[in-house]
């Protein structure tokens, strides 16, 4: 599947976190972020690292996360939502994952979640202060989740 980017809004991706708070409507998701996203939902905007998935397993397995149903079927609901597309790990992006410009941490989700977003030329929306402070220094584009 091909992300599309039309030319009315950026392309958003959200950190697997802002999702989780998107779907639940969660007060810490900034009143600004929130209307980006519902804007960028109108025009299917809204992009979903497959690596995504991945994460909110992990963390519904390791107890961090508590689902109000089981896993594979709350992912394939947030997929289907409209407005909200799944980017694929390509090749190029796995690859670029390992081999940022930039000093980052060895996360790896969070190195794919980059590597996607400067791929498909989107705004990474989180609220984790490294990649918002790489973001600050021109690496990639971010907005902060709680703004």
């Amino acid at each position: 599947m091909t992300v599309s980017q039309g030319d009315n809004s950026p392309l958003l991706l959200v950190d697997t976190h802002t999702l989780i708070w998107m779907v639940a409507e969660v007060p810490r998701l900034g009143s600004q972020t929130a209307e980006a996203l519902n804007r960028a939902g109108w025009e299917c905007r809204i992009a979903v690292s497959a690596i995504t998935p991945w994460e909110v397993g992990l963390l519904v397995s390791k107890g961090r996360l508590k689902l109000g149903a089981e896993v594979m079927h709350w992912i394939r609901s947030v997929l289907a939502k409209p407005g909200v597309q799944l980017a694929p790990l390509e090749p190029e992006i796995a690859v670029a994952s390992t081999r940022l410009p930039f000093e980052m941490h060895a996360d790896p989700a969070d190195r794919i979640l980059v590597a996607t977003a400067r791929h498909l030329g989107a705004t990474l929306v989180t609220a984790d202060g490294a990649l918002l402070e790489s973001a600050k220094q021109g690496h990639f584009l971010a907005m902060d989740a709680e703004a």
